[in-house]
């Protein structure tokens, strides 16, 4: 919803002087009113963005160097993990390379049961109310233990368009992507998508 606000924005902000100096610049003489061609920008504007999402695949946007954990990994080193690269979530793969679940921070701060905290002061907050760390109520728990199961993911071929709809339906901000039989092969975060959008589509 936000990009489509904010592409409307960028749409409204065009005026009629913008395109008269516009159609100045193109050689010929042009039998359009500015009212005109601002409609037929606006009309190839959105066939363009139309044509992007449906057209662009996962295989095109998706990281395929992924960092992941399997299954028995200490939520330790995944808290470990997950701060080393400043990622807020990783696949849990099973031992024949197929994607067993998901964790995120949101998975690791239930876990510990920390509910409508949104920063890293809120838990220090929680801690120090609870006159300790709450962490070390799963310390020693394993992957399988905290993450979401059954992982939503994609297939390699699955649309832009299609990808964005669920990290909306799901509130979610990443997704692996798979090949037919589970095999993890890339994952697509909400920043692959902002980062293939032209830049005045983004939110």
């Amino acid at each position: 919803m936000r990009e489509k606000e904010n592409k409307f924005s960028f749409e409204s902000e065009i005026s009629d002087e913008d395109i008269f100096e516009a159609m100045k610049n193109i050689p010929g003489y042009l039998d359009i009113t500015p009212g005109d061609f601002k409609e037929v920008y606006q009309m190839a504007y959105r066939h363009a963005m139309s044509r992007i999402v449906h057209s662009v695949k996962a295989k095109d946007i998706m990281t395929t160097k992924v960092l992941s954990v399997k299954e028995d990994t200490p939520v330790e080193e995944i808290a470990d993990l997950l701060a080393q690269n400043s990622i807020s979530g990783v696949p849990v793969i099973e031992e024949n390379g197929k994607v067993a679940g998901i964790i995120s921070e949101r998975d690791i701060l239930s876990g510990i049961g920390v509910k409508n905290i949104k920063s890293i002061m809120g838990v220090i907050s929680a801690c120090l109310k609870n006159n300790g760390c709450l962490a070390i109520s799963i310390c020693g728990h394993k992957a399988r233990d905290i993450m979401t199961s059954p992982a939503i993911t994609v297939l390699e071929d699955t649309a832009l368009s299609e990808i964005a709809s669920i990290f909306t339906e799901k509130n979610i901000n990443r997704v692996p992507v798979t090949d037919a039989e589970g095999h993890l092969l890339g994952i697509v975060s909400r920043a692959d998508i902002l980062r293939y959008l032209p830049v005045r589509d983004r939110p």
